[in-house]
């Protein structure tokens, strides 16, 4: 509940983690133990399955809790005897014990294929640097707690993954969709999970097993010592994969050609360059059908495109859920830790397609499941529009606007003075019936630089709020400002006269209540990114923006 609307904990993933006895009290619609923490006794009884039915009702309104299986996190402890695994990293790939750190890396697969086959050569010597690479970040990083320096140098935990996956299938004419692919995906991460260990195994013969080997599970099956306790996790790359001009983690493209809005309302399409190669090289390229496709995302039955071409350049949504699992649960098999990934479902998906996905994940041995049913978000910040507006979609060509709410003749305000480094500022914020309006800002000595910067702060910050941006927001954007003195002036330490600001209304906040502005008829476009407006992709447990690099995660 806490994330059924989008003011808070917007930059945090929620996921829940479930118990074996759990999944089997849902199987069997039963009761199941609410067990206190901290003294390991019962505290209560809830029924299982209407606790799953909250849970996949909630994914489905927003894309959240995620769910984990914390049991086959533990399963698949490889160091049980230092300890229980009891979460993981924020995007579910990576399980670890308390003070553990998170060591990850992925090898671009669209970069291993040579004359329309993997370069499996080329592959192996990339997982064998990774894996040398890795076990150097873990010796040479500085780590801020001893606690923290103990644990990640007693397991030396590393995550190599993969990104570039449907790059990989593009170039090898395979689609995302076939049954070859999920064969592929299988035989790929076995292959990088085999010569990761293998790679492990050769520095353990350097420069010793991680010392809490003696009593791992490693031991106790009588195998060679190796230099770190894990060696395979799949992340989602968002961020990397924009860099490296790559497909993310092991998800199908999120979308052939995109639109980007520039100043002055210029409209850029991005397309996908391994796309627009093959547009060209068989003649059916064209600026208006790269316009068309970047309106819908997705060439499914797009007459003027060839049937083979829309079979390989799949996007998520064209992708049944159903295959999102399968192909999860592929790489799955062969990942030490564990694998992060979005299930993709239109926006018209039922209730009951989540349960079944959860349902699903759950039976090929996934370790946990992300879902986002498409515009899930967006209902939630399009809920002050008319009720006929919100059953309508935006397209990314819709007029985008903001009604500025007008300012009534007589308004409530309260005055906050604030010493900084240019003398006594006074900041003034007025409200109306809807909240917070308006601010203004007067300086105890008059005229000069700093007068003027604190009135166009003052302008400007109206102007946001008055066209529907949280009060929170500006104060994200303005505090921390520093000019005079690294130590900050009065009790409150001010930096700056925008840090004075900031810090006013927080007063202001604190001492109404926190309330903030009540939007009025704001308009959102779908998905857009709150950095550049670009579109949102979810993706690997994560929202980022391939336009800017913005993730939500990071």
């Amino acid at each position: 509940m806490c994330k059924a609307d989008k003011k808070q904990l917007n930059n945090f993933n929620i996921s829940v983690g479930l118990t074996e006895v759990f999944m089997m009290a849902v199987e069997n619609d039963e009761n199941y133990d609410l067990i206190n923490p901290r003294n390991g006794k019962v505290a209560g009884t809830l029924n299982a399955r209407k606790v799953f039915n909250r849970i996949v009702t909630q994914a489905w309104e927003n894309g959240e809790p995620g769910i984990v299986f914390l049991d086959r996190l533990n399963r698949d402890n490889p160091t049980p005897h230092v300890g229980t695994i009891e979460s993981t990293n924020p995007c579910g790939e990576q399980p670890l014990l308390p003070y553990e750190s998170c060591n990850l890396g992925s090898i671009n697969l669209g970069k291993m294929v040579k004359d329309g086959q993997i370069d499996w050569a080329k592959l192996k010597e990339t997982v064998h640097l990774a894996v040398h690479f890795l076990d150097n970040v873990v010796e040479v990083n500085k780590y801020p707690l001893q606690q923290i320096h103990d644990m990640t140098l007693g397991n030396r935990k590393i995550g190599l993954g993969i990104m570039g996956w449907a790059d990989l299938l593009i170039l090898l004419g395979v689609s995302y969709e076939d049954k070859d692919a999920i064969a592929l995906a299988e035989k790929v991460m076995q292959f990088i999970h085999d010569e990761g260990h293998a790679a492990s195994r050769e520095l353990a013969k350097k420069r010793g097993p991680f010392p809490n080997f003696k009593g791992s599970v490693y031991d106790r099956r009588g195998e060679a010592p190796i230099r770190n306790a894990t060696i395979t996790t799949i992340a989602p790359t968002g961020t990397i994969s924009i860099i490296a001009n790559s497909s993310s983690g092991v998800e199908p493209l999120f979308a052939v050609s995109y639109v980007r809005q520039v100043m002055d309302d210029d409209i850029l399409v991005e397309v996908n360059p391994r796309f627009e190669m093959v547009a060209r090289e068989r003649g059916f390229y064209s600026l208006e059908l790269m316009q068309r496709i970047a309106r819908h995302g997705s060439i499914r039955d797009m007459e003027d495109i060839p049937a083979d071409i829309q079979s390989v350049f799949v996007t998520a949504h064209d992708i049944s859920p159903e295959v999102h699992i399968e192909m999860q649960a592929a790489f799955q098999k062969y990942t030490d830790n564990a694998v992060s990934k979005t299930v993709n479902f239109s926006n018209s998906a039922t209730i009951d397609d989540v349960a079944k996905v959860y349902h699903l994940a759950y039976t090929m041995d996934c370790k946990g499941v992300t879902i986002y049913r498409d515009g899930s978000r967006d209902n939630q910040v399009l809920s002050t529009l008319k009720k006929e507006d919100q059953s309508q979609r935006m397209s990314v060509d819709e007029e985008k606007t903001v009604v500025k709410r007008e300012r009534p003749k007589v308004l409530k305000g309260w005055t906050y003075q604030m010493r900084t480094g240019c003398g006594p500022l006074y900041v003034t914020v007025n409200e109306d019936k809807a909240g917070i309006f308006e601010l203004f800002t007067t300086m105890g000595k008059a005229g000069g630089c700093a007068a003027s910067q604190s009135e166009a702060i003052g302008r400007m910050v109206s102007l946001a709020w008055r066209s529907g941006v949280q009060a929170r927001q500006v104060v994200k954007q303005l505090q921390g400002i520093s000019c005079h003195s690294p130590s900050g002036f009065g009790e409150n330490k001010v930096l700056s006269c925008a840090d004075a600001v900031a810090r006013a209304i927080q007063s202001h906040m604190a001492d109404n209540g926190g309330q903030e502005i009540i939007k009025e008829k704001i308009a959102f476009v779908k998905g857009a990114c709150p950095e550049c407006g670009g579109i949102v992709e979810h993706e690997g447990g994560c929202a980022v923006c391939r336009l800017c690099g913005y993730s939500e995660c990071h």
